[in-house]
């Protein structure tokens, strides 16, 4: 299929409809808004419903009843329009819904600016609604693999019974690159066994409420089954010359385009820097940890430190991670990480 030169969100919006998402639900919030925008002016032959919700709670709400109806539905928001769905996201766990969620994070707190940021990552990664639960979190660096990951996100969804984040920034949002876009699909309706089709022979009932104390821990120990399943089979991750690093850089999202390429500067002065990228944030690729003892890990995120208590989590020593985060909208430079490093590991990266 030919590529075609597309902005990231339209990009995005595009590959949803052509992979059977052909309901929206949202609340216009910079940087998301160019895919509402993509919906609502869809031709009426392409069979796009797209409603503008009075906010962002009702856009979550209303996409949960449209997926419990067995339809492949969405929305788009960002970080202050996720804080205010993440009641429903709780909800949509426990309800074992399908739904996908576009998270195109900017800088805050409060409102913030409306430039690229990852200060989203524990409010999505760990579950911002009460109670004990998690959602598969996508992240893409490019704008082709936010096309992949879309896609990849309505399989996983329903494969596992569970709503599904794409992690987008701002800086990902609004560049342009060449893609190529998937075929478009013919899917079944309902597009997973749970739906509540209305048929009389087929009776489902979808639980958001316990009956007593041992009902609702069996019922969380049944959630708690779903989630070691995804952990262990979804675990996505990109690694780039870890071998023989001395130094592995581990970086998400638009960030990580910088760090790739830090790692071409360090490795043509002679340093061994390696880059590892989580692609699953949820769950988080501690597999990709395995075998890189001894080595040092220098963490780069655009918030103040957040994926870096996961990276602790996934090593042999904690003392051997280090963190680097830039805020407000500010995204570093390859020479300024470059620089950084030789400042923290000296000739020690280079043996």
């Amino acid at each position: 299929m030919a590529k075609q030169f597309l902005q990231g969100n339209k990009a995005l919006a595009e590959t949803a409809i052509r992979s059977g998402c052909r309901i929206f639900f949202g609340y216009p919030i910079t940087p998301s808004s160019e895919i509402p925008e993509y919906y609502a002016a869809q031709p009426k032959e392409r069979k796009v419903t797209f409603i503008q919700a009075e906010t962002e709670v009702s856009a979550f709400n209303m996409v949960a009843g449209a997926v419990a109806a067995g339809r492949r539905a969405m929305t788009a928001t960002s970080g202050p329009g996720f804080s205010l769905g993440q009641e429903a996201m709780s909800y949509m766990t426990a309800a074992g819904l399908p739904a996908v969620i576009v998270d195109v994070m900017r800088p805050g707190p409060a409102d913030g600016e409306i430039l690229a940021s990852q200060g989203d990552y524990f409010q999505v990664t760990k579950g911002g609604g009460h109670g004990d639960y998690n959602v598969i979190v996508l992240a893409p660096y490019s704008v082709q693999e936010a096309c992949d990951l879309t896609r990849k996100a309505f399989e996983l969804a329903e494969k596992h019974g569970n709503p599904v984040v794409v992690l987008s920034d701002s800086t990902i949002a609004k560049m342009c690159e060449s893609v190529e876009l998937p075929e478009e699909i013919s899917y079944k309706v309902p597009t997973f066994s749970g739906a509540l089709t209305g048929c009389k022979d087929k009776r489902h009932v979808i639980t958001t409420c316990g009956d007593g104390a041992a009902q609702w821990e069996k019922f969380n120990l049944n959630l708690q089954e779903r989630f070691a399943k995804i952990r262990e089979e979804e675990q996505k991750w990109d690694a780039v010359q870890v071998e023989d690093a001395d130094v592995v850089m581990v970086s998400f999202g638009s960030v990580a385009r910088v760090a790739l390429e830090t790692v071409e500067i360090a490795r043509e002065h002679g340093l061994k820097v390696g880059l590892l990228r989580p692609i699953t944030l949820w769950p988080f690729p501690e597999k990709a940890f395995a075998g890189l003892d001894g080595k040092k890990f220098f963490v780069v995120e655009l918030n103040a430190g957040q994926m870096v208590q996961d990276v602790k989590l996934s090593v042999k020593n904690k003392d051997d991670v280090s963190y680097y985060g830039r805020f407000g909208g500010f995204t570093p430079t390859p020479l300024e990480l470059y620089e950084e490093i030789c400042k923290r590991y000296g000739k020690g990266a280079s043996k």
